[in-house]
């Protein structure tokens, strides 16, 4: 073995025992989360630390279900965020590639208006986008209100913007030059190329989401239409709390997107790397 790889090994060992423990320290509350799934209520808050799961998992998942619905209350959160993915990933896309590919007057005050969405807090819009959804448009209670409010995404066009500022001019022009109409060039030249920022996109938006609380509890409060975080915000009672539940709750919210992002975290350090540098 060379020196230089004598050198890079023990780099790569120095690197690996600095990160396991810092992986270990972040894996920890997953693994408490799923330990006090297993546990009953009134051992989750008992002196000393289980580190081993118990049997009472089908029990907290059996109240979870008898108190909320969450299966329906599950099927609910992944139609939305299936359907709200789409629909985001399609107009930012769109959007980015009218930002990224024309030039029309006022697009600097577009783009500098756009920025200036990312730096507002979410609690700014809340109230006037409630009010408009749900008194002027009374859309309370639909899937329109949970899907289409939040469809335009700052940080998705300025992504998308700069995925596709990225890519060649010429051969757009080329398409042009051939007579292919422009929608046909954004659909099956621009965006095939764009395909690891857009699933990159898309695993971003989906988790977004999933996990969105605040908008689908104000706009929604009939309990047929809640999401699944929702669905587990009303096990916190004034006077009973089923954290059994809520912890089973999470585990079955959380595993399955810990799973997909592995699966597909090439896709997604691709295309955020892709999308980052020009």
């Amino acid at each position: 073995m060379t020196s230089r790889s004598q050198a890079r090994l023990g780099r790569s060992i120095l690197l690996h025992l600095f990160l396991t423990p810092l992986a270990l320290v972040w894996l920890f509350p997953l693994w408490m989360m799923v330990v006090f799934s297993t546990m009953p209520d009134n051992c989750i808050f008992s002196p000393g630390i289980e580190l081993l799961p118990h049997n009472s998992f089908l029990d907290n998942f059996n109240n979870l279900q008898s108190g909320t619905n969450f299966v329906g209350a599950v099927g609910i959160s992944v139609s939305v965020a299936v359907t709200y993915t789409v629909l985001s990933v399609l107009l930012t896309s769109m959007a980015g590639w009218a930002l990224a590919r024309y030039e029309f007057h006022g697009k600097g005050a577009v783009v500098a208006i756009i920025f200036g969405t990312i730096t507002l807090p979410y609690a700014v819009v809340l109230i006037p986008q409630f009010i408009m959804v749900a008194r002027d448009f009374a859309l309370a209670n639909t899937w329109i209100a949970l899907i289409v409010p939040p469809l335009f995404n700052s940080l998705g066009v300025l992504f998308m913007r700069q995925a596709l500022s990225m890519m060649p001019a010429e051969l757009f022009d080329a398409a042009r030059v051939e007579g292919v109409k422009e929608w046909r060039i954004f659909l099956f030249v621009a965006l095939p190329l764009a395909r690891p920022m857009l699933a990159a996109l898309a695993i971003i938006l989906f988790l977004a989401s999933w996990n969105n609380y605040l908008w689908p509890l104000l706009i929604n409060s009939q309990p047929g239409a809640m999401t699944a975080p929702v669905a587990l915000g009303t096990l916190v009672g004034l006077t009973k709390v089923s954290w059994g539940g809520i912890m089973a709750g999470a585990v079955m919210l959380t595993v399955p997107m810990l799973i997909v992002f592995v699966l597909l975290q090439r896709h997604f350090i691709a295309g955020i790397a892709a999308g980052a540098v020009k």
